[in-house]
């Protein structure tokens, strides 16, 4: 079980909020450390692994043109799955995975290219461009990590100022 998404899963417990996962080089690692968390199922709703390029657009609602033009692996790719997820399984907050594992390289993209973005109810999101070194295993591993501190941070950040204040003291202050 990670630490991370413990957290991920404690903030939306907290704020009474659910999230839901699209993957696509993850391939539902993301989902399955998140329901490796004792009491996930409060807030998690559930994931759409949409690895073929087609099933962005058909369950998820990425635009054909943008995919077309640029190839699954692209920051607003990666924004729209976030907020497509939301949409089709009814999540207060999306998180979404595109990129590339490898072994080989794709859309012109080298191998280790990922975006990770979150979509949250009060934003219009948030993507992370990463640049990632490592085998097919430790990109994928990496882009889990990277998602949940993503969202980790955007749930605190959006936490109400007497909340994170408590969370600042409790953590020593700064």
């Amino acid at each position: 079980m990670s630490q991370e998404a413990a957290e991920v899963l404690r903030l939306l417990r907290a704020r009474g909020e659910t999230l839901a996962v699209a993957e696509s080089l993850t391939g539902g690692l993301v989902a399955a450390g998140i329901t490796d968390v004792p009491g996930a199922s409060a807030s998690f709703r559930g994931a759409v692994t949409a690895y073929a390029t087609p099933l962005k657009e058909r369950l998820l609602g990425v635009d054909g043109d943008l995919l077309a033009a640029r190839g699954a692996v692209d920051a607003e790719v990666a924004l729209q799955m976030a907020a497509g997820v939301r949409r089709v399984l009814g999540a207060d907050w999306g998180a979404a995975t595109t990129g590339v594992a490898g072994p080989e390289p794709q859309d012109g993209r080298p191998v280790g290219t990922v975006y990770v973005a979150v979509r949250g109810p009060q934003d219009g999101g948030k993507v992370v461009a990463l640049r990632l070194k490592g085998d097919r295993t430790e990109i994928r591993r990496e882009s889990v990590r990277s998602v949940l501190a993503l969202l980790q941070d955007r749930l605190s950040g959006e936490q109400a100022g007497n909340e994170r204040t408590q969370d600042t003291e409790e953590n020593g202050g700064t």
